[in-house]
């Protein structure tokens, strides 16, 4: 019996930069700036998506088309609650002030 791998999304960490730029190295894409979310396959850093600018990178040697789907859709979320969040925010500072 075969198990389904476990997948994680997440925010990388700053040990982690070295398998973001061998995922965009593997992906002969420029290294991926700002806040980046990093897919991990079974704990192995498989596929990485910039929140500044929607790039992604991963691993070609690995089926990755779906995890890279799921990242997009997180990247999305993200991206789109800090601009929901901030204009309330900078109200919120402006009221205070």
């Amino acid at each position: 019996m075969t198990s389904a791998p476990t997948i994680a999304i997440r925010p990388a960490l700053l040990d982690e930069a070295a398998d973001v730029r061998r995922l965009a190295y593997l992906d002969s894409q420029r290294p991926l700036r700002g806040d980046v979310l990093l897919a991990l396959q079974d704990g192995v850093a498989v596929a990485a998506v910039s929140l500044a600018d929607g790039r992604v990178a991963a691993d070609p040697f690995r089926r990755t088309a779906d995890i890279v789907e799921l990242l997009k859709l997180r990247a999305e979320a993200l991206t789109t609650s800090r601009a929901i969040l901030l204009p309330r925010a900078r109200r919120l500072r402006t009221q205070t002030a």
